[in-house]
């Protein structure tokens, strides 16, 4: 094992060892939950009641890190309508009890700050802010944006630098720089979303150049010992896009600026890596499913270029197999997100061995187009009742569910419009 891991306990299973990242901060085991969006703002993109009710359950699971979902620093790129912004800093007293109630049980909460760019969808602007003016076309929901002038680039930079200083001072214990899953960080990096001929395009070095400006500011914002997180595609899994060797240079470049964990995913709005494809649209292969994790090939290649504390999210539900790779030194930290939904009672068993498998829950609705909206709206009716301390309902109807995002993302864009 590397040596800012913590040695295996003869008491306790690996993911139930503390870990000490680069910056000195501990967390206390190995399971963390991963960024799932809220959608429960008030209309001052503030957070509310809910905020604190679901972080104090998730922080009751025992789990050493929460990671929130998307909080933008552009109100008017949203990722969702229901989004939390932290760009003002007299939002402190509004955001301070979320960080309390999420930290409750002496486990780490670090904020994922983004910035949506081109998947700011028609609620929120018709002409978002891109690297190059290059549409999303997916379902009329995406304007046509506009490229970004060095003015903009700049006053982005500085927006991820306020967010970072808001978490800081409200009481979160880290950030997470989000540059996956095609939003703004990784338009840039992408050269199917990046044509630019100036110095934010063009080679790997350039496209990588506001990521790594980004975090560079934010370190001498929060601090050495602050955690920085960034979250990282593998790649797109899109013809033309951003590739698995340039991921892996973009991790050459985040191992130099000592960043405290690089957290690997794939996809973007167009491809969702979650059903399992790759760059050519086949099948991951079986051995990859077998042993559950999406993304644990890659992070073996992560291995032979880099140093960084390393987690990946997706697949994850035995507790065997989180032991297997956390032991194998594959990963150092495990990633999951809808188990902290569907299985969110079995959290603490299982990181007592108690529990042996998280089951998944399958939603389908039998038509091809509408299963990823149709399980992307049943994760969010979950999260919204449980804002409401609601318990999960695992019934719902699968074409309703299909529709609830743009249903609801009308309904809250046009609360905050005229109300």
């Amino acid at each position: 094992m590397l040596d800012y891991v913590s040695l295996q306990s003869n008491y306790f299973a690996m993911i139930s060892t503390e870990i000490t990242l680069p910056c000195g901060a501990i967390i206390k085991n190995r399971l963390v939950k991963s960024a799932m969006t809220e959608r429960i703002s008030n209309k001052r993109f503030e957070p509310t009641q809910g905020h604190q009710l679901l972080y104090q359950n998730w922080s009751d699971t025992g789990a050493g890190l929460l990671i929130t979902g998307n909080v933008v620093v552009d109100r008017k790129h949203l990722e969702s309508a229901g989004n939390v912004c932290f760009d003002d800093e007299k939002k402190l007293s509004k955001i301070q009890p979320w960080a309390h109630a999420a930290k409750s049980n002496g486990n780490h909460v670090w904020v994922q700050i983004s910035h949506s760019g081109r998947q700011a969808n028609k609620f929120s602007t018709t002409r978002p802010l891109a690297p190059s003016s290059i549409q999303l076309k997916k379902m009329g929901l995406f304007g046509k944006p506009k490229a970004m002038t060095e003015t903009q680039i700049q006053d982005v930079i500085q927006a991820f630098v306020r967010a970072a200083k808001i978490s800081k001072r409200a009481g979160f214990t880290g950030v997470q720089i989000h540059a996956a899953h095609g939003y703004l960080l990784s338009q840039f990096l992408s050269p199917s979303t990046n044509v630019r001929t100036d110095q934010w395009g063009g080679s790997i070095e350039n496209r990588s150049r506001l990521l790594i400006s980004i975090l560079r500011e934010v370190r001498k914002e929060v601090g050495d010992d602050f955690p920085i997180s960034v979250k990282l595609n593998s790649a797109d899994f899109q013809r033309g896009g951003f590739t698995e060797e340039e991921s892996l240079e973009v991790v050459k470049m985040l191992d130099k600026e000592k960043i405290d964990l690089l957290e690997i995913s794939g996809g973007t709005y167009e491809k969702l890596a979650f059903f399992l494809m790759n760059e050519e649209g086949a099948e991951i292969r079986e051995s990859t499913k077998k042993r559950e994790a999406y993304f644990i090939d890659f992070a073996r290649k992560v291995r032979t270029v880099s140093n960084l504390p390393l987690m990946i999210t997706g697949g994850f539900r035995s507790y065997d197999f989180c032991n297997e790779v956390l032991e194998n030194g594959e990963v150092d930290l495990i990633g999951m997100a809808r188990p902290f939904i569907t299985n969110r009672e079995d959290i603490s068993g299982f990181l007592m061995g108690e529990v042996p498998i998280l089951k998944n829950f399958v939603l389908r609705t039998g038509i091809k187009q509408f299963e990823d909206a149709a399980e992307g709206g049943f994760y969010a009716r979950q999260l919204i009742r449980f804002s409401k301390g609601k318990k999960l309902k695992p019934n719902m109807n699968p074409l309703w569910c299909s529709m609830f995002l743009i249903l609801y993302e009308f309904k809250k864009a046009m609360i905050k419009k005229f109300f």
